[in-house]
């Protein structure tokens, strides 16, 4: 925290009471992005305000729901193996030989699903419990096998599934854990062999890039790749289902510092103009402007504007930029097919869900500017520090890249460590085609309900 902070405090000289709202907004943005492995809860935030001079840029929704400890899931994938590579087959094919073995075995018993279980509980069903996760070693043979207590060691199992899993990691056996559990061994098969499949399709022998981004959708995580080791892993937030973020091979060729965020016909059109309806001042609260004609175009009063008639073709919207933005402080531009893209978001406790699918198809990426300096780095004075200088600025800034780096969007439900140990994610798009997986989306009922569908991309 201490060289972030006090580099940007020197800028201010010691006072934010100096700076306009936006810039001021930004630094803020910057210190607890610098100050904080984990980005801040909101009461930190709010006292940050406090410090800085400005409202909050955190939403009464965020500060209602956010975790009251800044504890993000231990969901990341470790090692620097990129997940596309031959290592990863290699795992793969270990992992389908000893779920084949188990599956030869029997497989393992369904859990009844009923009641959830906490720690301490006496259920009829531990044994069952106990029975499974000794199948696929989570938990290792004692001589508990019988036991209806739920005790210490197999809490510590049940959390090695969780995570393993995707799940949120409580050491309940609730619905949600129970319904993963019962993913009969033949479809873990049929989902590790997909994968497989999927790893395989990616893996280009001819044309190996010296560095490039993999994100993967449903693991909610982006690794930045160079000279075929992992140096960065970033948690993301992917496209809520219906908005699914595509599957997209393209470039990230520029980056947009304070960017506007240009808001898409269809977002104006079935979004914006009906909450307009209800909310006259919503345009003014966001700070979105109404164009003539282009993007580019002269403003006009939105209240001369009717809203139920909305036209997109001859009216556009615009938001300025600023830590309000939809796009938070950096877009990361690679033109593509979809019109997908990464960036930063205002939305920044949501990263501490364990499921993450919120945004409208684009992909957020939490502690973005790490990432953004990565990608700038063979540019003429670009680093870490001068992304830092460029975000206190408070000014809008676009850097293309001499060597647009490669991006990959992929979808990947089943990945495994070195030694054959699988990790199954949610197939949140029903894309593998598997109907025994469809309860592995069960909803936790104990988590946070999700946001609601907003506009941010």
């Amino acid at each position: 925290m201490g060289v972030a902070l006090s580099r940007v405090w020197a800028r201010i000289g010691g006072s934010g009471r100096a700076l306009r709202g936006g810039t001021r907004a930004a630094v803020a943005t910057l210190v607890l992005g610098g100050a904080f492995s984990v980005q801040p809860p909101p009461a930190q935030m709010e006292r940050a305000n406090k410090i800085f001079g400005f409202p909050t840029t955190t939403s009464s929704y965020e500060r209602r729901t956010a975790p009251k400890e800044a504890v993000a899931p231990d969901d990341l994938r470790t090692g620097d193996q990129p997940m596309r590579s031959e290592t990863m087959l290699e795992a793969l094919d270990l992992a389908y030989g000893r779920y084949k073995a188990i599956a030869q075995k029997g497989g393992w018993p369904a859990i009844p699903t009923s009641r959830m279980i906490r720690p301490g509980d006496d259920d009829e069903r531990v044994p069952i419990v106990r029975q499974r996760l000794r199948a696929t070693g989570e938990l290792r043979p004692g001589d508990s096998f019988q036991s209806f207590s739920y005790d210490g060691e197999l809490e510590q199992a049940v959390r090695r599934f969780q995570k393993r899993h995707g799940l949120f990691v409580n050491g309940r056996i609730d619905r949600s854990t129970i319904a993963a559990m019962n993913v009969p061994v033949q479809a873990r098969l049929a989902q590790i062999k997909l994968n497989y499949d999927r790893v395989a399709g990616l893996i280009d022998r001819n044309n190996r890039e010296e560095r490039y981004i993999l994100v993967n959708v449903p693991g909610y995580q982006l690794e930045a790749v160079e000279g075929g080791r992992v140096v960065q892993r970033h948690r993301v937030i992917a496209g809520r289902p219906g908005r699914d973020t595509p599957v997209v091979r393209a470039a990230v060729r520029a980056l947009n510092f304070f960017p506007y965020w240009r808001v898409p016909d269809s977002i104006a059109k079935l979004d914006v103009a009906p909450r307009l309806l209800k909310e006259p001042d919503y345009l003014q609260k966001e700070q979105i402007r109404v164009l003539s004609g282009s993007f580019n175009g002269a403003e006009i009063d939105a209240t001369r504007i009717n809203w139920a008639q909305f036209d997109p073709a001859s009216t556009k919207l615009r938001q300025d930029p600023g830590p309000q933005n939809a796009l938070g402080l950096v877009r990361l531009d690679m033109p593509n097919e979809h019109g997908v893209y990464m960036h930063d978001t205002p939305m920044k406790p949501l990263f501490g869900r364990a499921q993450r699918a919120f945004s409208a198809g684009c992909v957020r990426v939490q502690d973005v500017f790490e990432l953004a300096a990565w990608l700038a780095k063979d540019e003429l004075g670009m680093d870490r520090r001068r992304v830092d200088d460029i975000i206190a600025a408070g000014a809008p800034v676009d850097i293309t890249l001499t060597r647009p780096v490669p991006v990959y969007f992929v979808y990947l439900t089943a990945w495994a460590d070195a030694g054959g140990h699988p990790d199954f994610r949610p197939d949140i798009y029903d894309r593998d085609g598997l109907k025994e997986l469809s309860s592995d989306r069960e909803h936790d009922p104990d988590a946070p309900p999700p946001p609601p569908p907003t506009l941010a991309p």
